[in-house]
């Protein structure tokens, strides 16, 4: 359960909480904690508030981060100071070790399971469910025999208009305008500058934050996927859960294609973790496939998981295409369980509403890599992205926006250096565009003011000429009054001679301006 969508008040009368949590950015907690983190940080919380509480804490972190698992440490530290009583020191797992995170996750889980069921034992009349036995889907998948008369994935898609922004719930569908690449054909690394349309799309953006997109699968992965398990990617089904008040995916129609099931929301092109395989084995009706799946999955056969799975970078599909017998034997209401969904990807903005209203740019690098592998690896989202091209027809991408970690400041006259070799230029290209823009609209106009003298002495004694360009919203006005301004202050001419002294100079071509909207 994300811990914002758990009711934080009961934190008090629970007796044993697990909390898994990630660290994001700079030591930031994730979205969906960033609730609860105020909340349980906050200074006027008594000492003793948490003292019926046994807890641990499995921290998911990458060491190659300055703040690895920041956020797993403190918060260990603050139940502590709140009273909890923690079973066991915080576990600290790591992306980076050869084995993963499941390197300091087993030892430690089964440290934890001996502490857990010594405080809480088995009751007599329940029984330990055997390895190999797999726990009940979590979703059932009820065939149709036919296509529903509409489309409910179309309506899905489009929806009513939102309440809000774009969310992840329901993200803005945005037309791509153009698909550049920026570097040359001979370089090796391919990156594309992206332009959206966001007209009405109410989103709203700053120099430093980022948008999210949700990438699709290939379809020959798609078709791929569902001929290795045996099925029809026209066929529709309803989705339901097992438990009461289990949500269904948002990001899924009712009913729904199984092609937009696998197209839209398996991650087919991932790299399976441990559990995968855990999973995979418990479904197997093959006796070798098995077999080679329970060592996959069992503590001392994650070097050779590693060897095959991890350092090849072989994904989902590719596992499934390896255990043909198994994969065709996988029941559908095991699909949610089996594999994950696809996640959004973040980029940074690299464009500035105020110099490109109702437009989003990003930059991206194509990832595109070999292993031992036959087929090249490829990033699912900039690989999908490259992909589209807005000039064969409409191309919509899922999008929203969120915060980023880097605030510019607000004056445009304060200095900054700016470090971001390859596509890390993406925010500070914003982040210029957006000083320019502001030039053009606020700090002309002052600096015409700040150089009167010099301006009336070139316009009216040495008879220079005046020349004007940029955005046409508001720009032009603000610099003609500035103008009228300077002829009031330094040529001692009332309002109205002013205005005819701009006017003249306008009609004598010594006043000329090209602006666009």
């Amino acid at each position: 359960q994300a811990l914002d969508s758990y009711s934080v008040v009961n934190l008090i009368s629970e007796p044993l909480v697990i909390f898994v949590c990630a660290t994001a950015g700079q030591g930031d907690p994730p979205d969906n904690m960033k609730n609860f983190w105020r909340f349980i940080f906050r200074k006027n919380l008594p000492p003793t508030s948490l003292c019926q509480m046994d807890f641990a804490v499995l921290g998911l972190g990458d060491s190659s981060y300055a703040k690895f698992n920041f956020v797993a440490k403190k918060l260990h530290r603050r139940l502590l100071q709140l009273g909890g009583s923690a079973l066991l020191p915080a576990c600290l797992g790591d992306d980076q070790h050869e084995l993963g995170p499941d390197a300091a996750i087993d030892p430690w889980l089964h440290d934890l399971w001996e502490k857990v069921l010594g405080l809480y034992p088995v009751p007599p009349d329940l029984g330990v469910i055997p390895p190999g036995v797999p726990l009940p889907s979590k979703f059932t998948l009820h065939f149709l025999p036919e296509a529903p008369k509409m489309c409910s994935e179309e309506q899905h898609v489009a929806g009513a208009d939102p309440p809000g922004p774009p969310s992840e719930q329901q993200p803005f569908l945005a037309p791509m305008v153009t698909n550049q690449r920026v570097t040359s054909p001979s370089h090796f690394q391919d990156v594309r500058l992206i332009e959206f349309d966001i007209t009405g799309s109410g989103l709203s953006f700053a120099a430093g934050d980022v948008v999210l997109i949700r990438p699709q699968n290939q379809a020959s992965h798609v078709q791929q996927f569902c001929q290795v398990l045996g099925l029809d990617p026209d066929q529709y089904f309803t989705l339901l859960p097992r438990e009461p008040g289990v949500p269904c995916p948002t990001q899924l129609p009712q009913p729904c294609s199984v092609r937009h099931l696998v197209s839209h929301y398996l991650d087919v092109a991932s790299v399976p973790r441990r559990s995968f395989f855990e999973l995979l084995a418990c479904l197997s009706p093959h006796e070798l496939e098995r077999e080679k799946l329970l060592q996959f999955s069992a503590p001392q056969g994650q070097e050779e998981l590693y060897s095959y799975c991890n350092r090849p970078r072989r994904t989902v599909l590719e596992v499934l295409c390896d255990f043909p017998h198994t994969a065709g034997a996988v029941p559908a209401d095991y699909l949610l369980d089996l594999i994950p969904p696809i996640r959004p990807r973040a980029f940074s903005i690299a464009s500035s509403l105020l110099a490109h209203p109702s437009r989003l740019q990003i930059l991206v690098a194509v990832v595109h890599y070999r292993t031992r592998l036959k087929e090249p690896r490829r990033g699912l989202c900039s690989s999908w992205l490259a992909s589209l091209d807005p000039g064969r027809g409409s191309v919509q991408v899922p999008l929203w926006v969120r915060p980023g970690s880097l605030t510019f400041p607000e004056t445009p006259d304060t200095p900054v250096i700016m470090v971001g070799p390859g596509t890390g230029v993406a925010p500070f290209r914003a982040a210029v565009q957006e000083r320019v823009a502001r030039g053009q609209t606020a700090y002309v106009q002052h600096r015409l003011r700040e150089l009167g003298p010099l301006v009336w002495d070139l316009l009216d004694r040495r008879g220079a000429y005046f020349y004007l360009a940029g955005n046409a919203k508001g720009m032009p006005a603000d610099v003609s009054e500035a103008l009228t301004s300077v002829f009031q202050e330094e040529g001692g001419l009332s309002g109205p001679d002013a205005a005819n002294y701009l006017a003249r100079l306008q009609r004598t071509m010594r006043f000329q301006s090209e602006t666009w909207a």
